[in-house]
């Protein structure tokens, strides 16, 4: 291309001006105005246009991004031999009779050329991590084997994944937490220079609060396009909270589109987010939502033993088990509940036994919902005698059904306050001389049947337990 003297002689600024008509065909208006208003063309010298931008997350940014559009309108306006040089404001300390007075300066000549990453280092952002945290210690059950899976893919490619945002959700004391924390330390155990960074929503709202007050919103945002991997606990708490919300949306979009990981835990899924914005929840769904159930019984009790270790040997099995049994939609508060029986042993040196579990157990458990009732009896009998409920109130004569309503109908009579009328009533209308000769009939065989005896002093320790 063939170029006059005087073309080549325009004022910088003049150039910038025909570099940013091509820019502005080729981005949206928004990244337009975001990622190239602020730039200031400072001098143009044998075809190197110099150009000021605020800080280094910027020029990376879009070195990243936006290198093929800088490109494009360098050469069209300066022709081939046209070339991009960065000065990037940074703020420099120096102390001034004992304080400390920031004054802008600029770097001169740092990043030359524009069509190459300069291989500029990271800055190594602290993760905020808990390195206790990790898979090995994340058991798993059905309860929780959706997100424990998604969580390790994401682990081993993070952002390569249909995954993203990753957004586990479930109730208190689940192991949302843990889960999250866990994959962030398999992705540093993987790649030691990923930038990985967790925070709760208070955390993240407090940063937001400091930037408003100090003016730098557009570097906070830039900071967060740094991070190869950003970890959100508990987004829930982002509702009503629309500045933060909206600030939130742009670094998710800057993130998502750059190819990094997004992991988001909250206790409802997206659907459920009251006070949460449209556009937000709509990212949310992005991805693949996993919840975290109550674990099952088999499943509690491997935590137990994961968590405590040898120390867990100090409990007898069948207080584990009432513990399991009656602590369930909390792993936190099951925790607790062990931490205490074991310093009542070595503190107070008592006998770990199922009175003491009880005691404790009252300080974690709403007694209000703990009555037992037909409806646990039967339940529970069914279970055991693996026979559909409505079968205890139906007429059939079938031995086992039968062995099963006779001995719900005893389990009532020994765990309600209910009439044997009532109870009666509520096996298929039988009158309470069923339900006198049932107790009898439960009994009669207790006394000559030890196997039938030990049946039933199971059922009736599951239904102690359901009693605390």
């Amino acid at each position: 291309m063939i170029r006059l003297e005087n073309e080549i002689k325009e004022p910088h600024n003049v150039v910038w001006d025909k570099c940013l008509d091509i820019i502005k065909e080729s981005v949206i208006e928004k990244q337009y105005k975001t990622w190239f208003e602020p730039i200031k063309p400072i001098k143009l010298k044998d075809e190197v246009l110099t150009i000021q931008v605020p800080n280094k997350f910027f020029y990376e940014w879009l070195e990243e991004h936006h290198l093929a559009v800088l490109k494009k309108a360098i050469l069209n306006v300066l022709g081939s031999q046209g070339r991009l040089e960065y000065l990037i404001m940074v703020e420099n300390h120096q102390k001034i009779s004992g304080k400390h007075t920031p004054t802008n300066q600029f770097t001169k000549n740092v990043y030359k050329n524009p069509y190459a990453a300069p291989g500029i280092k990271k800055v190594k952002i602290h993760h905020n991590l808990n390195k206790k945290y990790t898979f090995e210690s994340y058991i798993e059950g059905d309860c929780n084997r959706l997100a424990r899976s998604a969580g390790k893919a994401v682990a081993d490619r993070p952002g390569g994944t249909a995954f993203n945002p990753l957004f586990i959700y479930g109730g208190v004391g689940l192991g949302k937490t843990h889960l999250a924390h866990a994959i962030g330390n398999d992705i540093i155990a993987s790649n030691a220079s990923a930038n990985v960074l967790y925070m709760n929503t208070d955390q993240f709202t407090t940063q937001i609060i400091q930037a408003i007050k100090n003016n730098t919103i557009s570097d906070l945002i830039n900071h967060f396009q740094l991070i190869d991997v950003l970890i959100v606990d508990d987004i829930q708490f982002l509702a009503k909270r629309e500045k933060t919300q909206e600030i939130f949306f742009n670094i998710f979009n800057g993130m998502h589109q750059s190819g990094k990981q997004i992991i988001l835990t909250s206790d409802r899924p997206p659907k459920d987010l009251e006070g949460m914005q449209n556009r937000l929840i709509s990212r949310f769904k992005w991805g693949l939502s996993a919840d975290l159930q109550t674990p099952e019984f088999e499943t509690r009790i491997a935590i137990l033993h994961n968590k405590f270790g040898k120390e867990i040997e100090a409990i007898p099995d069948n207080v584990l088990e009432f513990v399991c049994f009656n602590i369930k939609n909390n792993i936190r508060e099951l925790e607790g509940v062990i931490i205490s029986l074991i310093a009542q042993s070595t503190l107070n040196h008592k006998e770990i036994d199922v009175d003491l579990a009880k005691e404790v157990i009252k300080k974690y458990v709403n007694q209000s919902n703990k009555e037992i009732t037909l409806d646990n009896i039967k339940k529970l009998v069914a279970e055991h005698f693996e026979v559909p409920v409505e079968k205890l109130q139906g007429k059939t004569r079938k031995r086992n059904i039968v062995m099963a309503r006779q001995l719900s109908m005893y389990l009532a009579k020994q765990y309600t306050s209910k009439s044997l009328k009532n109870i009666g009533e509520n096996f298929g209308g039988r009158d309470h001389s069923t339900v006198i000769y049932s107790v009898q009939a439960i009994q009669n065989l207790m006394d000559t049947d030890l196997i039938f005896k030990d049946q039933v002093e199971e059922i009736e320790r599951k239904v102690s337990m359901s009693l605390v």
